[in-house]
């Protein structure tokens, strides 16, 4: 019996590390006389170079599936070995694996077999039992399954601290290359839902005290990049939309990885995961949602594609040299995180210095921030101006040559393995 539950958490770990939406931040469920917590205090996570959170217990209930994506290990038509848990199996899994400090909560998704109720309706046994019958109340994750009914996706939400549904490919066209079968309406439907939902149980908070609680941690999203031929302009529109019509909490992007497959829409074996793409869009995504950037200025129709070898902030400020150098003395906080090299905290750091008197270079270099790339983008106190122009080009490769290697060369050659 042992051996057959090893088994399965085997096959069904490994289908499900292609999956990146599961962030366990966000959540505020507390622990009242129960098992675990999914409080910002109570989730102990940390990530892979790849983005890959490694604290959860991340599971198919099942890789059977009824769906025959192309880009998909689980799809109907592939010759992988098949398992399935029942209920019990995962509630047990989960519980055992808690216990013994090795996860910090669960992350549950499935590949679809018989109906899309059917499957969800067993997720939702999942989740019930783990919090009545268990009282446990860590970090849940689940995934939404597409064309489920909504009383099951409401009955889910009261039991789970954040709900996703993957977009798969960026575009509808994308997706009926290597996915006929399905389309988007089937999750921008269920992302309206629960983002409704939310909404309504919000409202209904302030004005009864005991609304339970529904998907606190809320929404997320991935999209498969590099799979189908979307450009870096035609992704972000994607996820800037989704963000502002569904109020996502992360949209996760996922360099597709080739698996055994005969798909020439594909890319084949022996293709490398474009990971440094993949950075590059989560970095665009940051500036997005933290830095106050449109993405009009960072990708229009006039600059489709991201720079592999500077980051997007770099990018727009090479792009962008009217509105430099930057007076750190006299700067608004929203033009200092604007400048390449200068984060959120280190903008504050020089807010709050500059109260005390004018900031020179000795003390930004002793903010942390890297002084090599800044300081062709600001000028301080005592910073001396040198006649001439720098062109973007020959200040490109300026900033190349003294940067850190990550910047330094986006050949294929240079990328990380995912596994």
């Amino acid at each position: 019996m042992l051996e057959r539950i090893e088994e399965k958490l085997m096959i069904l770990a490994d289908a499900a590390k292609y999956d990146v939406s599961c962030s366990s931040s966000g959540s505020k469920r507390k622990n009242v006389g129960g098992i675990g917590d999914a409080s910002s205090s109570g989730i102990c996570h940390t990530y892979t170079e790849d983005g890959r959170c490694v604290s959860l217990l991340k599971i198919l209930l099942t890789n059977h599936c009824i769906y025959d994506c192309a880009f998909c290990v689980s799809r109907r038509s592939n010759d992988v070995k098949r398992a399935a848990f029942t209920v019990d199996e995962v509630v047990d899994l989960t519980m055992n694996f808690y216990r013994r400090n090795y996860i910090e909560g669960l992350f549950l998704s499935s590949g679809i077999f018989k109906s899309a109720d059917f499957t969800m309706e067993r997720l939702l046994r999942i989740v019930k039992k783990l919090r009545l019958e268990h009282r446990y109340n860590g970090y849940i994750h689940l995934k939404t399954i597409p064309g489920a009914s909504e009383e099951l996706i409401t009955e889910a939400g009261l039991y789970v601290d954040r709900m996703s549904i993957n977009l798969e490919m960026p575009t509808s066209k994308g997706l009926k290359l290597v996915a006929p079968e399905k389309d988007h309406d089937s999750v921008r439907k269920p992302l309206a839902f629960v983002d409704t939902k939310i909404q309504t149980f919000q409202s209904e908070k302030k004005l009864i005290k005991h609304t339970p609680t529904f998907v606190p941690a809320g929404q997320s999203t991935q999209m498969v990049i590099g799979a189908t031929p979307e450009n870096d302009f035609e992704v972000m529109s994607v996820a800037n939309e989704f963000y502002k019509s569904y109020n996502l909490k992360r949209v996760y992007y996922s360099g597709y990885i080739p698996i055994n497959n005969d798909n020439k829409n594909l890319p084949q074996i022996g293709t490398r995961p474009p990971l440094i793409r993949e950075n590059r869009l989560y970095q665009t995504d940051w500036l997005l949602r933290f830095y106050k950037f449109d993405l009009s200025e960072i990708l229009n129709p006039e600059f489709q594609e991201l720079d592999l070898d500077i980051d997007p902030k770099l990018s727009w400020a090479l792009r962008n040299l009217y509105q430099f150098p930057v007076d750190v003395n006299k700067a608004s906080y929203e033009m200092l995180i604007r400048i390449p090299g200068v984060g959120r905290q280190s903008a504050m750091k020089m807010i709050q210095a500059r109260k005390f008197g004018l900031l020179r270079e000795y003390q930004i270099k002793k903010m942390g921030i890297a002084f090599n790339r800044v300081k062709h983008f600001m000028i301080c106190a005592d910073t001396k101006v040198l006649p001439g122009f720098q062109y973007a080009p020959q200040l490109k490769q300026n900033i190349l040559q003294l940067g850190s290697s990550k910047y330094k060369s986006a050949i294929p050659e240079n990328q990380l393995s995912l596994f």
